[in-house]
């Protein structure tokens, strides 16, 4: 299929209290899952580096140009899955595994303080908890400020805000690795349903206008 959509998906590496990073676990499950035979689904291991970050995503961009790139990061404070709204700019104060942070403590110099995905988390939110999935999604506004958040912004920066962010609690705190791949895969592609409308209603938009012209 000429028309494949590309979809990009991260995890983390193990951080912290983290020795098994469940970001990358339910990950590697949404690869075994997959996205179905018209999506191209390209999966990668973020280092929890923020310079590693800054020269990893604008090669994903690039090389691949994904239609939508998903980041997942592990929260030990959530107990639901977390879509994030939006990613943020400065505060970037903690250090990452080598002991760095960034200089100017922000993401993007004199980029604006905060981006907000085209996608709209509260309707992707109700659609998957409407699924009857077994898994609880809420929706935040705060990514965190440490690599998640970064990589949030930084990508959706690069991607004109075709990102999206999901946190996920450590395993077994509630959910499985199984359970966690699942509502990966559901919430990509309500994400990816959601962009095709957006495109489609565009092109129709366009499509009127050009006729307007022509009269």
């Amino acid at each position: 299929m000429a028309n494949k959509k590309k979809v990009i998906v991260t995890g983390f590496e193990p951080f912290g209290e983290h020795a098994v990073n469940s970001s990358w676990v339910a990950v590697q499950e949404l690869e075994r899952l997959g996205l179905g035979e018209a999506v191209d689904l390209h999966v990668c291991e973020v280092p929890v580096e923020y310079q590693a970050v800054q020269r990893l995503l604008p090669s994903l961009w690039e090389e691949h140009q994904p239609q939508l790139v998903v980041h997942v990061g592990v929260s030990g404070l959530a107990t639901t899955v977390t879509l994030e709204q939006c990613g943020h700019n400065k505060g970037y104060k903690r250090l990452d595994n080598c002991s760095l942070c960034p200089a100017s403590q922000c993401c993007v110099e004199n980029g604006p303080d905060c981006i907000r995905s085209v996608l709209n988390m509260d309707t992707v939110c109700k659609r998957v908890n409407g699924s009857g999935l077994g898994v609880i999604f809420t929706v935040s506004k705060d990514a965190g400020r440490y690599l998640c958040d970064y990589t949030y912004y930084t990508s959706l920066h690069l991607g004109q805000g075709h990102s999206a962010f999901i946190h996920v609690p450590p395993l077994g705190k509630p959910y499985s690795r199984h359970d966690l791949g699942r509502a990966l895969q559901a919430a990509v592609r309500e994400m990816l349903k959601m962009l095709e409308l957006d495109h489609k209603h565009t092109e129709h938009c366009n499509h009127k206008q050009q006729h307007q012209h022509d009269h």
